[in-house]
């Protein structure tokens, strides 16, 4: 009697791993044969569920999904390095059944993440290079580093207001320049706990300028020989702060099929409820990219007030639609002409009608 035990092979099935990422543990599903073969908790180490899979279920093909989320995208590079195909998606693309939605939990999570993979409904979110997402990073401290500098000069006015303290014109507040800092520093309370009070703001206020403009130092310098970043900076309402973001926000414009795709990525597009021959237009969509439709907004006021091709569209627009409402298709068509500009590698021209 031959006593030799023959280990199962899995050579050419697939098996699909939901993960529901977490800081300290994942929950995983994993799937076969549209059959769930088992859920489980483990250490948030893509070596480990590689090793799980391969003892268990040997020689077969390995792919994985996780949600979008604070663990960015170094899950996705390890389980890539380990051996198993994964992708990262978008939670508000995920296919959710309202019991799903009734009972959350994170079970319920990583079996729904397996059975979307198996069905091949789910589609990848861009991945950036390690680079691209560094210069990200540095975009958005930056802007940090702003709303921070931003609030704290509503601290500084709400203090100043709750003093009794009589505050010049909001011309001469409006860019707090270095005469109006001066002014601030100048202020004494009968208190001095007060005084102290306000010196710390103001202090904190300054180290948050050095911090923005340490920034823009360092980004200039990363960025020197960009040429997408002249190329952007030569389209009007583009300076140097708002094409940083721009091309760290969206990394690859190749990724864009065209132009109606950007416009929804940045979130330039009407949120729309169609049911028979009844349509409710409900404004601009909640789906978008907040480090750049706000900005870009602004940039477009700025284009209309310099590119006369753009005056002329708006004075247009103006005639059949509200103000706001013009500078969303003035913001639309910038946007496309910086797609254009981005691509063809070209300076941009003022006065070109599209």
């Amino acid at each position: 009697m031959d006593n030799k035990t023959k280990t199962p092979t899995f050579d050419g099935q697939d098996f699909f791993i939901g993960i529901d990422v977490h800081l300290k543990r994942w929950k995983v599903t994993i799937r076969n044969n549209r059959m769930v073969l088992k859920t489980f908790s483990m250490d948030p180490k893509a070596q480990q569920l590689y090793s799980y899979m391969h003892k268990n279920y040997p020689n077969g093909n390995y792919f994985s999904v996780y949600e979008s989320g604070f663990c960015g995208y170094w899950i996705h590079r390890q389980l890539e390095q380990a051996g198993i195909r994964n992708i990262v998606v978008n939670p508000g693309d995920v296919p959710t059944t309202h019991k799903e939605k009734e009972q959350k939990r994170d079970p319920i999570d990583s079996r729904k993440l397996a059975r979307e993979l198996e069905a091949a409904s789910l589609k990848s979110i861009y991945i950036p290079s390690r680079k691209q997402q560094a210069l990200r990073s540095l975009s958005r401290l930056y802007f940090q580093n702003v709303g921070d500098r931003t609030r704290l000069k509503m601290r500084i006015k709400s203090f100043l207001h709750f003093q009794g303290c009589d505050l010049p014109r909001i011309d001469q507040m409006r860019h707090w320049s270095a005469r109006f800092i001066h002014w601030l520093q100048s202020i004494t309370f009968d208190n001095p706990e007060d005084t102290y009070h306000l010196q710390q703001l103001i202090m904190t206020l300054e180290q948050k300028r050095q911090h923005c403009l340490q920034i823009l130092r360092y980004a200039r310098q990363q960025l020197r020989e960009v040429s997408v970043i002249q190329y952007l900076r030569s389209v009007c309402g583009i300076g140097f702060i708002m094409a940083f973001s721009l091309y760290s926000e969206l990394m690859d414009m190749k990724r864009f099929s065209n132009s109606d795709s950007l416009c929804a990525y940045i979130g330039l597009v009407p949120s729309v409820e169609a049911s028979g021959d009844k349509e409710k237009i409900k404004g601009l969509s909640k789906r978008h990219n907040k480090f750049l439709r706000k900005r870009l907004i602004e940039a477009a006021w700025v284009a209309v007030r310099n590119d006369p091709a753009l005056t002329q569209y708006f004075a247009a627009l103006i005639k059949r639609m509200p103000k706001q409402k013009a500078i969303i298709r003035i913001a639309k068509k910038l946007l496309c002409r910086i797609r254009y500009v981005w691509l063809n590698e070209k300076t941009y021209v003022k006065g070109v009608i599209k």
